[in-house]
């Protein structure tokens, strides 16, 4: 490994300044930037450790980059600005194989002259990571932790991902995969924790950390010096088929999809089993129910602002919150235990032996993280899934609403079957776990993919209508 060196923000002003117009051009295209539709207005540095030396034929830096954004709608003035982690390589110049990756060529500071990168798209910094895992290494304010087994094997070829995704995943040799965070806070982070847990568990549904990264902040806005997880290291399923374009796929052939709807049903009421067995569960009543409807209710409220398109819905919309809360009062009660907290057909992977697996349990990462890490009713996870086979339907050629509502009451009965609970037996609340899922969809695609906004809208119609009482 080579010698490195870990710099603060506060010693090193001429390395982030040098790459600032180029990150500024290059941060907001990326597809996991979180802040599209707002400037950046300038960068701070957290923390830069120099993983390769600059002043040989390849640089490699490893850098925690805080972007500073006009605040949205509603944010605290105290509002740091997101955190990303970034991998940049310096080379004099950029084999044809990289030009996907290219960030732009430095013209003053300390890598004046060179072309930087993305440097995950470059299989020598991706050997850099998967052997600093390997040997569990220390490089200045990072840290790389393994389990004991299974054996990380040095050599292993890499290969990033191209997939659109939150964060950025390379694969070694078909036998690891490291998922690469992007936006990152610090604090626990349930993409390790909750896998972790479940591996104590014995929990076969989700692959269990081989190995992961962390780091050490350097400046002073962080929650009381908490370290950020940075990358997960996990088995790879060679062959895996993802739960999405399986079920595209189906849609496009005009097969059925119930089957694989049910066993997916099972894996998710497996999987919440083994949470409740190895992490607390909590009874919600109304002091608890409350503040989760209130906040069900503010995200409508700011959704409306900005996306006013919703804002005919708004009004059924909010009656779905409404009658939840009025449940409450009447004496219900929920149990809430830690959940996947984003789950959908694209968070699942089903193995040539036909098994399915869940994977990316972050939660949604516009969430704040102490929401992501709060116990919640497992319906949550199951209207994210119910929402999922919608989409899909609305995604084909010819949409297929018929397909969807098969979907839904196949993965219910699966659910039920290895839990003993049927979702559908709980009506006010599925409907304010979708109806609050469904307006996060219409905030997400009207910032990202605005082409995408009809399908959103498609459920919001239906679900701002007020259901018959009888």
């Amino acid at each position: 490994m080579a010698e490195t060196v870990t710099v603060s923000g506060t010693t090193t002003p001429g390395l982030l300044a040098s790459l600032d117009p180029l990150l500024r051009e290059w941060l907001p295209r990326q597809r996991w930037f979180a802040g599209k539709g707002r400037p950046v207005t300038g960068f701070s540095l957290v923390a830069a450790t120099e993983l390769l030396p600059a002043s040989g034929r390849l640089g490699l830096y490893h850098l925690l980059v805080r972007a500073h954004q006009p605040h949205t709608l509603g944010a605290a003035d105290t509002h740091p600005g997101d955190c990303y982690q970034l991998l940049i390589g310096a080379r004099e110049a950029l084999p044809p194989r990289l030009a996907p990756a290219l960030i732009g060529h430095v013209t003053d500071g300390p890598l004046t002259g060179r072309t930087v990168y993305d440097a995950l798209y470059d299989p020598r910094p991706a050997d850099v990571l998967l052997e600093a895992l390997r040997s569990q290494a220390r490089i200045g304010g990072l840290r790389f932790e393994r389990v004991p087994q299974p054996e990380i094997r040095p050599g292993l070829v890499p290969r990033v991902m191209t997939a659109e995704q939150s964060n950025s995943s390379v694969v070694y040799g078909d036998t690891f995969i490291l998922k690469v965070l992007r936006r990152v806070v610090p604090g626990v982070n349930p993409d390790l924790e909750l896998p972790l847990a479940l591996a104590r568990e014995g929990c076969a549904r989700v692959p269990a950390p081989v190995a992961w990264i962390e780091a050490d902040p350097q400046d002073t806005t962080d929650q009381a010096g908490e370290p950020y997880v940075l990358g997960v290291l996990q088995p790879f399923v060679q062959g895996a088929a993802d739960g999405w374009e399986l079920a595209l796929r189906q849609l496009a052939k005009g097969e059925d999809f119930a089957a694989e709807a049910r066993e997916l049903g099972r894996a998710t009421a497996e999987v919440h089993m083994a949470l409740a067995r190895a992490l607390p569960t909590v009874t919600l009543g109304h002091a608890q129910l409350e503040p989760l409807v209130h906040g069900m209710i503010e995200r409508l409220d700011s959704a409306v602002q900005q996306v006013p398109v919703l804002g005919p819905y708004a009004p059924g919309l909010r009656t779905a919150f409404e009658a939840l809360a009025d449940l409450a009062a009447e004496g219900h009660t929920w149990t809430a235990q830690r959940a996947h907290g984003d789950l959908h057909l694209g968070q699942c992977l089903r193995s040539p032996a036909g098994d399915w697996a869940l994977i990316d349990f972050e939660g949604e990462p516009a969430r704040p993280l102490a929401e992501r890490l709060m116990p919640q009713p497992v319906v949550r996870d199951v209207a994210g899934m119910l929402r999922s086979f919608d989409y899909a339907a609305h995604s084909a050629k010819t949409p297929a609403p018929q397909w969807a509502r098969t979907c839904r009451a196949a993965y219910c009965t699966g659910y039920a079957e290895a839990s003993g609970f049927d979702p559908r037996t709980d009506p006010v609340l599925l409907r304010a776990y979708e109806t609050d899922k469904a307006i996060y969809e219409v905030v997400y695609e009207a910032r990202h993919r605005p082409d995408w906004l009809p399908v959103p809208m498609a459920a919001i119609e239906q679900l701002a209508a007020v259901p018959d009482p009888s």
